[in-house]
């Protein structure tokens, strides 16, 4: 008969390991599925400085190598394939994987949640050389320079808004003539000296000398282009939640998010959501460590 684990955990970002490090550490027969590499979006990052007990920082693949060692040391299984489709019908919950089928009691769902990208020409290679998703991950690496903030909802704006308390001049880039975003965001960022609107406007290239040095913005209406001299641009035209797999195995919001409380339960039983994933209001590697305790703690709860 094949082998039935207690939890299974999809996605090895830091909800992802934190759920097995308490999932194993409690006893529980666990297995973690993660298509890439330990530390998912987290990973990517080269600087993280906003992470408890890194007194002098840490780079994000080894923080998620930290995460993978520290539960497998209490017997966490990680198994590299992508899951490809998931059944949550029965009891035992089916997982269908590259490499096989994975059966388990319960299962976590931390499979995190990628930036939005421009999909202009030199984008990614310009990742971490002046292109960014995340201020108040790499904001400060701009104090007292120009920014380009691309975006007009929550997100563009709360990014305009900090970035305006470290740098000299923030330019905020919306296709439209008006902010998107909650009340709330307006008046600050109308009243902040050093923030400038480009309304009706896109990002259509970057200006780069191995760097960015500015980006070309054309009007949408008119189709002028100009071009704007910044050191660092913020796409902020928000995430894309890694759910796709899930083929309406359980419900999502309208934004593709596992809709989940505070618990992280879904509305299946023995399914949790955690990290990114997950339907909430901050979305940090803090907010992801502590939803995969979370999980574990209610996985370990419903198995008993």
């Amino acid at each position: 008969m094949q082998h039935i684990y207690d939890v299974a955990i999809i996605g090895g970002g830091p909800a992802g390991y934190t759920a097995a490090l308490y999932a194993s550490r409690a006893g529980l027969n666990t297995i973690l599925m993660e298509k890439n590499f330990a530390g998912g979006q987290m990973a990517l990052t080269g600087d993280i400085d906003n992470y408890p007990g890194f007194e002098k920082g840490i780079d994000g693949l080894t923080l998620g190598m930290k995460m993978q060692q520290g539960a497998e040391r209490f017997g966490a299984k990680t198994k590299n394939t992508e899951v490809i489709a998931v059944d949550f019908s029965k009891a035992v919950k089916q997982i269908e994987t590259a490499s096989g089928t994975i059966l388990s009691k319960a299962a976590i769902l931390s499979t995190g949640a990628s930036p939005r990208e421009l999909g202009i020409e030199k984008e990614r290679e310009l990742v971490g050389k002046g292109v960014h998703y995340c201020a108040h991950c790499d904001g400060r690496f701009y104090k007292d320079k120009t920014v380009l903030v691309v975006g007009g909802g929550n997100s563009a704006a709360s990014d305009a808004l900090y970035l305006s308390q470290l740098a000299k001049k923030v330019y905020v880039v919306h296709r439209r003539d008006t902010l998107r975003a909650t009340r709330v965001y307006h008046e600050p960022l109308i009243k902040a000296e050093n923030v400038e609107f480009l309304w009706n406007s896109t990002v259509n290239g970057f200006l780069t000398d191995g760097r960015v040095v500015g980006a070309a913005i054309q009007n949408v209406h008119t189709g002028t282009v100009s071009e704007v001299a910044c050191d660092g641009i913020f796409v902020s035209i928000g995430r894309k939640p890694a759910t796709g797999f899930l083929q309406g195995a359980l419900p999502l919001d309208a934004y593709g998010y596992i809709a989940a409380d505070e618990s992280t339960r879904t509305a299946i039983v023995g399914v949790f959501a955690a990290g990114d994933v997950r339907a909430k209001a901050l979305r940090q590697i803090v907010t992801a460590v502590s939803d995969g305790a979370v999980a574990a703690y209610y996985a370990e709860e419903y198995l008993a």
